[in-house]
């Protein structure tokens, strides 16, 4: 966990891969409980110290997760998540190039619980819902392809599903058809860029994530 962004209202932190958002049944600490751990030690506070989750990400995903620290902070970035007025976009290394260096996909995507897995289709299916995202290679070695990914709608497993049913797994994504795992369990997708006005001041916030310390992701970012 690496603080990038941090007022009264807000904390944006950089969450490693395997590190998970919210407490499950693993029982590993989470990153809200770490991130509350640091702001108790930071500012010596008594007490439960407030924190809001707003949106997760996947453990094996790296990147950018935004927390409020008050309630009032909390309460209207709920709203602007479910408003679309908060714009992320995503990184997102795969071994397959795409057909076209950048395009828009439409899928209809089933969500099954039991697998914690989705399910792409070309048109609407029963208990289906619409994804849209944009994606566009921004930077490519002999081997490897990194796509900048913006998302118009935000469903279960939504960028792995749509490149993987693309032809484009994200390496190290074995649930969604990469050939084989990272050595480190990750999967090479990053939050990489979170962009929205403040929920109180209203300033307009705009941060970048640090890449994975891994030789790959450093090569390929070096080219954009």
């Amino acid at each position: 966990m690496i603080p990038v962004y941090e007022d009264n209202h807000i904390i944006i932190v950089y969450k490693s891969s395997g590190e998970i958002v919210q407490g499950d049944k693993t029982g590993d600490e989470p990153l809200s409980e770490t991130v509350k751990k640091y702001i108790k030690e930071k500012y010596q506070k008594p007490g439960n110290v407030f924190l809001g989750v707003v949106h997760r990400l996947d453990r094996p995903v790296s990147g950018l997760v935004v927390f409020a620290k008050t309630s009032k902070a909390l309460t209207r970035l709920n709203q602007m998540f479910r408003d679309g007025e908060v714009h992320k976009t995503y990184w997102a290394i795969t071994k397959d190039a795409p057909k076209e260096s950048e395009g828009m996909l439409t899928d209809w995507l089933v969500r099954n619980e039991k697998q914690n897995k989705s399910y792409a289709y070309n048109h609407e299916v029963p208990n289906s819902k619409k994804a849209i995202l944009q994606y566009k290679v921004i930077a490519h070695t002999d081997n490897y392809n990194l796509l900048e990914i913006n998302l118009m709608t935000g469903r279960h497993h939504q960028i792995r599903c749509q490149l993987a049913n693309m032809g484009c797994p994200i390496k190290g994504d074995l649930k969604y058809s990469a050939k084989r795992s990272n050595p480190d369990g990750s999967i090479s997708l990053l939050s990489h860029h979170v962009e929205f006005a403040h929920p109180v001041s209203k300033e307009l916030i705009s941060i970048d994530s640090p890449v994975p310390d891994d030789n790959l992701w450093k090569a390929l970012s070096e080219y954009v």
